[in-house]
């Protein structure tokens, strides 16, 4: 959500140029709110616009830094908010890249709390937490991507055989990516420029598929393509792609 609303709003400013609203310092709103409620009859044609430009919408509403405004305030309100937030990216935003993109996040979950209330209360302090370390994080979108990444490979560390099911250990997907960068006809020739399209056909979290491309470069791979059976590893690889770029 953090890095969608950062990679929207930075669009919008871009869009806008001089009509990016200006804000008091103690103004703690996303701009957006702030133009929204200046130019209510306008919203609509800016969200066409966003959708041709960066093809998703996120109302301000559902802004990270809204979210995390509420969470610092403790509104009553942020579970609700979030829900919506998440259903609405899913499927009101306009690109299916994000249809069942936070299916398996249980809001409801009674390990949160017994009750809405306290469900509420306990998602505000971990998100308020989130978004104080999130302040000191550095922008940079290969960065946050990286971390990500690490958080994948912690979480599978600490989940034993289990994990082997969706994270593939960095030293082993080098070595793999590698082989499959190298020249199938001809491997002594080394590493191919260029490699049209690439299949991993059990992605699981998508680490070797970024392996893959970070080492052809950028424009070095025409296409990815992954598929995976367990819904939740899916969600995680959508992530990690999107996370990456």
């Amino acid at each position: 959500l953090r890095y969608l609303s950062d990679n929207y709003e930075e669009s919008a400013q871009k869009e806008l140029g001089p009509d990016w609203p200006a804000q008091d310092e103690d103004d703690r709103r996303s701009p957006l709110a702030v133009l929204y409620e200046q130019n209510p009859a306008d919203s609509e044609v800016f969200e066409n616009l966003m959708r041709r430009k960066v093809h998703y919408v996120i109302k301000p509403e559902y802004l990270w830094s809204s979210i995390a405004e509420q969470a610092r305030t403790q509104s009553n309100e942020m579970l609700r908010t979030l829900q919506q937030g998440f259903r609405f990216i899913e499927n009101e935003s306009f690109s299916s890249n994000f249809q069942g993109l936070f299916s398996e996040i249980s809001l409801d979950s009674e390990k949160l709390g017994k009750n809405y209330r306290q469900r509420n209360d306990k998602l505000c302090t971990i998100i308020q937490k989130i978004s104080e370390g999130l302040a000191e994080f550095p922008p940079e979108r290969d960065l946050l991507g990286d971390a990500y990444e690490y958080l994948i490979g912690q979480f599978a560390a600490g989940s034993g055989k289990k994990a082997g099911e969706f994270y593939t250990p960095q030293q082993i997907s080098a070595i793999l990516s590698g082989i499959v960068s190298l020249d199938s006809q001809d491997p002594a020739s080394g590493k191919k420029k260029a490699l049209r399209q690439v299949l991993d056909f059990a992605c699981g979290s998508g680490s070797l598929l970024l392996n893959v491309r970070q080492r052809l470069g950028k424009n070095g791979i025409g296409r990815l393509f992954g598929q995976e059976k367990n819904v939740t590893t899916y969600n995680l690889a959508r992530m990690n792609m999107l996370l990456h770029g």
